[in-house]
């Protein structure tokens, strides 16, 4: 193990990272995979995290006949060098067929250099443009990056609501600042102007300030682009204000994690974009998945568990067609076209494997929300 590598595994182990031994399924067979799951289970981002957690476990559990899989599951928390550490304890055991790497932005910046080092193929969910942007051939994204969900976003606000004067309300976070950027770009390209922008802190308590703010520039849509919390946190206290303007959310809101948060009344009228919805169902196949991942974990599965779920099963076909190694992995992800069940995936020569988006609406009754309008893209 060369030296950098040894330093980084010793202060892996030192640091002592929580872990839970994951599913480890399949008969016992010729191929045999190590994919750990690396992702942030608390934090911030906990119920994110653990929506993605879940779809890895669940992909693995449905390992196809012939194949071994060894897994586990580390938490990231929410640090760049808890991601990093992850990494490098999993890359410790022996190098890993393919990682389930956190869906955090800041966190895939910080795991990236690693990854092209030991050479593993991190496959994600992260929405965090700047992922996909650097050149490396070590990383998948399946879930559409902030160019294709942010178009939606903004098609949606400008063409089918009919909106001109945007305020938006995004995080400070690397995941904020991306997707406020190409927000900008795309209002731009509509020829729309938001009358107010600003950035809040995902630590922030109270929304009531920046919605003041908001209201104050007589905006005719509210615009957020929030982690989980702050979405349910904003949209409780619109609520509660009645400021008479529709809000059209990021794709935290789709979550029924972030629904649960707030009662039907409250969500009446919001909107949100993202991959896909699966208790809105549409398929038998994406009911049946649905059925499977409340018997298995007892909660509702979101668009980020079905886009890793999709991710880790397009890395088992791989393996079950003779990508038993980390570079034919990458290949095969890199060159294959997988059908899904949130869609088709296929690179577009940068890891982006996801172009089309959705958006859903709740119409105050309850909690599940309709698929109103789908978007492709071309990759």
């Amino acid at each position: 193990m060369p030296a950098r590598k040894s330093t980084l595994f010793a202060a892996a182990f030192a640091a002592a990272l929580s872990s839970a031994a994951g599913p480890a399924t399949g008969p016992a067979a010729a191929a045999d995979l190590d994919i750990p799951v690396l992702v942030p289970v608390t934090g911030f981002l906990a119920l994110e995290g653990t929506s993605q957690r879940n779809g890895a476990v669940l992909a693995i559990r449905h390992a196809p006949e012939g194949l071994s899989v060894r897994s586990e599951v580390i938490d990231t928390g929410t640090s760049p060098e808890g991601a990093v550490t992850a990494l490098v304890r999993a890359a410790g055991r022996g190098a890993p067929t393919a990682v389930a790497a956190s869906m955090l932005g800041t966190q895939m910046l910080a795991m990236l250099p690693l990854a092209d080092e030991y050479g593993i193929p991190l496959v994600t969910v992260s929405g965090t443009a700047s992922i996909t942007e650097r050149g490396n051939p070590w990383v998948f994204r399946f879930f559409p990056g902030d160019g294709v969900t942010k178009t939606a976003h903004a098609r949606y606000v400008a063409e089918e609501l009919g909106k001109r004067r945007p305020a938006v309300i995004y995080q400070t976070t690397a995941y904020g600042q991306s997707g406020q950027a190409h927000l900008r770009d795309a209002f731009a390209k509509l020829g729309v102007e938001p009358v107010f922008e600003e950035g809040v802190d995902p630590g922030i308590r109270d929304m009531l300030p920046v919605l003041t703010k908001a209201m104050a520039a007589d905006p005719d849509v509210l615009v957020l682009h929030l982690h989980s919390g702050p979405t349910a946190l904003f949209v409780r206290q619109a609520a509660a204000m009645n400021p008479g303007v529709p809000i059209v959310a990021g794709s935290a809101m789709h979550q029924p994690s972030t629904a649960a948060l707030l009662e039907p009344t409250e969500l009446k009228g919001v909107c949100a974009e993202t991959s896909a919805s699966p208790v809105s169902g549409g398929s038998p196949e994406m009911e049946r998945f649905t059925a499977e991942y409340r018997a298995a974990f007892g909660t509702e599965p979101d668009a980020f568990a079905l886009g890793q779920y999709d991710g880790i099963r397009m890395v088992l076909d791989a393996a079950a067609k003779g990508a038993d190694t980390p570079e034919a992995v990458r290949d095969a992800l890199a060159k294959g076209t997988y059908g899904g069940l949130a869609m088709t995936y296929r690179s577009d020569g940068r890891g982006n494997m996801a172009h089309s988006a959705v958006i859903v609406c709740y119409d105050g009754t309850s909690r599940v929300p309709a698929v109103v309008k789908r978007y492709d893209v071309a990759p």
